[in-house]
């Protein structure tokens, strides 16, 4: 099971007693919102694309839209989703229990720069029912991740100072 998988990579990190799993459905940002007793916007969707063939993570705020423009500047290439039938394969979890946590050899973790708003996030950690709150060094260092990107936009209606770049 995936959720194993992320338990097994979040005690190699010395974090797995903090993993929360709910009774309730944590699939979605709003559904793991409720289930943590957070803002939406401090969930910290991971986002799966194909890359030139190759499986990408993006980790960002829930509140957070991938820019086209940028994800192209970014990676050379336009941002296309991983099919969701073909997500689990790809990475290792299925959907609505992706998270940067366990996954499958060759896949790059980047985490976007929306999470930057935020000291504590919270990521899925392998199932539709878990997550785990982390500071963002933490999540950066347990994430294992290739770097920070800036491929997002924030919605028009975010408080002022808080556009990104």
């Amino acid at each position: 099971m995936a959720i194993e998988r992320a338990r097994a990579h979040l005690a190699r990190h010395g974090v797995a007693e903090r993993l929360i799993e709910t009774t309730e459905s944590s699939a979605t940002v709003e559904l793991a919102a409720l289930a943590v007793g957070t803002e939406p916007r401090r969930i910290a969707k991971t986002l799966s694309f194909d890359v030139a063939g190759d499986p990408v993570l993006v980790v960002a705020a829930g509140d957070a839209k991938v820019d086209n423009r940028r994800f192209r500047d970014q990676f050379g290439a336009k941002a296309r989703m991983i099919p969701a039938a073909e997500v689990e394969d790809a990475v290792g979890h299925a959907v609505g229990g992706v998270c940067p946590f366990g996954v499958n050899d060759g896949v790059r973790v980047y985490l976007d720069d929306s999470l930057r708003r935020f000291d504590t996030v919270f990521p899925a950690a392998g199932s539709g029912n878990s997550a785990i709150e982390l500071g963002l060094e933490e999540l950066e260092r347990i994430a294992e991740a290739d770097g920070w990107v800036c491929v997002t936009v924030l919605p028009a209606a975010a408080p002022p100072g808080e556009a990104l770049p």
